[in-house]
């Protein structure tokens, strides 16, 4: 059966990464297969996540060429034919050349219900910290498109966490993240592909 090649990219510790190989063996992604995960930490956990599961992994560190940083990204995925990004916790602005190469082929999960704690500097525990301290009751994670404008792009799916009195921004993080991303990055990957591959068809 015919798969869109996925490419995962990744900065820490992998947890959205797993969650994408543990729904590829479930069978809830059968549209696309992760062919490379992608870090720009030669340490982090999430090459050994993909190692494990028999993922070709890539290493590409800004700091070691802060000049083709991207343009070393774009031959590793061309070199893998890879045909839909997947943005799983990388700690990377891409700029607007990299991003429009891929229109509507970069996918990104945000920890807040987009439009609200999104933008230029809202990422990790900073999200749910904004989020406690104006007090919302409802949280959740956003898949979306990613162009050139920070968690600008269109909404692919969202799904809504009840914040709990007593809620840390620690304990909210981890509730979201089971609750809403783990579920909702792989039901859009596989949403994306399944796109992606009818359009393919299509034009055949």
């Amino acid at each position: 059966m015919l798969k869109v090649k996925i490419a995962v990219l990744v900065s820490g510790g992998g947890t959205n990464l797993q969650a994408l190989i543990d729904a590829e063996r479930a069978g809830i992604i059968t549209s696309g297969e992760i062919a490379l995960v992608l870090s720009n930490n030669p340490n982090a956990y999430a090459l050994e996540r993909a190692r494990a599961a028999g993922i070709e992994t890539a290493v590409v560190s800004r700091k070691e060429c802060p000049e083709s940083f991207e343009e070393r990204i774009i031959a590793e995925l061309d070199r893998h034919g890879i045909e839909l990004i997947v943005l799983a916790g990388f700690m990377s602005i891409l700029s607007e050349r990299f991003t429009s190469r891929y229109p509507e082929r970069i996918i990104n999960v945000h920890p807040s219900l987009i439009p609200s704690f999104c933008g230029k500097g809202f990422y990790g525990l900073r999200v749910h910290e904004a989020a406690l301290e104006y007090g919302v009751r409802v949280s959740g994670a956003t898949v979306h498109f990613v162009n050139e404008i920070p968690d600008g792009g269109k909404i692919i799916m969202q799904k809504a966490v009840e914040v709990k009195d007593g809620d840390t921004p620690e304990t909210l993080q981890r509730r979201i993240m089971e609750e809403a991303e783990w579920k909702i990055l792989p039901l859009s990957c596989e949403r994306v592909s399944r796109d992606i591959l009818t359009a393919k068809t299509n034009n055949d």
